[in-house]
């Protein structure tokens, strides 16, 4: 082992053993809501806190439906070095203005802390307890970077280019490839052919994530969201034509390359995932699955790629007091396919089962471990109610919401404040159906085809009598209920 891994899982351990001391006076859950871009991770986040803090209906939240939550507010988050995480302006954008809050473009915290009474007769006797719980918010582009960990330069550049020429990435990757293939890995060094070949790779990744392709897999994270690190060196580096054991030359284009991508995962990946992952003690992935079949087997098999290297990076398991003293271990692990709302409630187990074989072997790799593992379909904030419909003489299953200004629905363009009755059509029942090109929509007219995706704002919420605002979910408080019911009871 290297040095800096040495250094690295010295100072893991370091902050474990004060985060353990902590917890003996105010037991703390770390919670990593994981995702990748547009999975949602920010209105879960706010949707959450708004459900503990201004309570609601939660009937499988057991500690709130059974009156034991006593109290949920927020308190200062723990690093005064790490900006807050601004649920009160995220909320303001859901109620107020009725729009989705911006994808998250920098760490942020938030600390919730829970009064609660133990259950059972001796929980009684001894009064009220406290629960910290720690949240952590950061871009989903962030996310993909934890997979460089394992990985040499000329690992990762010989899986990237490969992956660059094969099904829709090959065209999206056409520039870069041109530009890839006037390099010489081997010839000297210049910052101009390093900055042309850096560009070229940030507008294929670019390109790569749009919505109409939703491919995945494209780290590093920061080439698409560089925060405080745009036109650094850091950024300034590309992936080579290389096999994956190839050996640079002094002074050459691969070493430059090489050294500049041994920073970016000395000085970037390996702190994030020091400060923000290795200490985590329970974990919910967001999956955005109904976009990812939408786009089609590309992006299919880039979801489940781009997971598997994620998760990789997690540590999953059931570990003793000692042994979690110096290794912390994610004993708890939730996969949650998003956006939930958009199709009728009898297709949400299809949902979920389509999920449970995306993730498959992670779930089996963390249930090996000796983590719980669950798998659920939801929507932290429910944008539609469900009806039905009559069309030519049949009664129609549909969900009823208000399309964004300038979505378009069976060729009429819509303003964003009139309400529309949507058809969402079934999902299949066998998930390896749905896997396959064309499969998640097996059935439908071409007319119904387009009305999946169509983005709707938030719900208009009222104030409850008492003043309060409660956001609307599906199965938000089953979430809950996995996550850190267990540390209520």
């Amino acid at each position: 082992m290297r040095l800096s891994d040495l250094l690295h899982e010295a100072r893991i351990a370091a902050a474990s053993v004060a985060d353990a001391a902590g917890d003996l006076v105010n037991p703390t859950v770390r919670l990593g809501v994981t995702g990748l871009s547009g999975a949602g991770k920010t209105v879960f986040i706010t949707a959450l806190v708004n459900a503990l803090v201004q309570g609601g209906r939660l009937p499988l939240f057991r500690a709130a439906a059974e009156g034991r939550l006593a109290a949920a507010g927020l308190a200062p988050q723990p690093d005064d070095a790490v900006p807050r995480f601004a649920v009160e302006d995220h909320l303001a954008a859901l109620v107020e203005r009725r729009e989705w809050p911006q994808s998250t473009r920098r760490i942020a915290e938030l600390r919730v802390v829970l009064d609660y009474q133990p259950a059972g007769f001796w929980g009684r006797q001894l009064g009220r307890s406290r629960l910290t719980l720690d949240i952590v918010d950061y871009p989903g582009e962030w996310l993909l970077d934890l997979g460089l960990l394992e990985k040499s330069y000329a690992e990762w550049s010989a899986e990237t280019v490969d992956a660059s020429r094969r099904g829709a990435r090959a065209s999206l990757a056409a520039k870069f490839h041109a530009a890839l293939a006037a390099a010489s890995p081997a010839g000297q060094a210049t910052e101009a052919d390093a900055a042309a070949l850096a560009t070229a790779f940030t507008a294929y990744l670019r390109a790569a994530r749009t919505a109409r392709h939703a491919l995945s897999a494209l780290p590093p994270g920061r080439f698409l969201m560089p925060g405080d690190l745009e036109s650094s060196p850091m950024l300034t580096f590309a992936p080579l034509d290389l096999a994956a054991d190839a050996v640079a030359a002094r002074g050459s284009l691969q070493a430059m390359m090489e050294r500049r991508y041994g920073a970016y995962v000395e000085h970037v990946v390996r702190p994030f995932f020091r400060d923000h992952f290795a200490r985590l003690d329970r974990q919910i992935v967001l999956v955005d699955v109904l976009a990812t079949l939408n786009a089609g087997a590309d992006a299919v098999a880039d979801l489940e790629a781009a997971l598997g290297d994620v998760l990789t990076a997690f540590r999953h398991g059931r570990s003793g007091w000692l042994s979690g003293l110096w290794r912390p271990e994610v004993d708890r692990l939730l996969f949650a396919a998003t956006k939930a709302d958009h199709l009728h409630h009898t297709s949400h187990d299809r949902l979920e089962a389509i999920l449970a074989r995306l993730v498959a072997r992670a779930r089996h790799r963390a249930e090996g471990a000796g983590a719980a593992v669950d798998v659920v379909a939801l929507a932290a904030v429910r944008a539609t109610r469900e009806g039905t419909a009559e069309r030519g003489g049949e009664t129609l299953p549909v969900i009823v919401g208000t399309p964004a200004a300038g979505e378009t629905v069976a060729g009429e363009r819509y303003d964003g404040e009139e309400e529309v009755a949507i058809f969402p059509g079934d999902l299949p029942a066998d998930p390896e159906v749905a896997l396959r090109p064309g499969g998640y929509r097996a059935g439908m007219d071409a007319a119904d085809a387009d009305l999946r995706f169509v983005r709707f704002r938030p719900p208009a919420v009222a104030p409850a009598p008492d003043g309060a605002v409660r956001l609307p979910h599906i199965r938000l408080d089953r979430a809950l209920q996995f996550l850190v019911g267990d540390k209520l009871a």
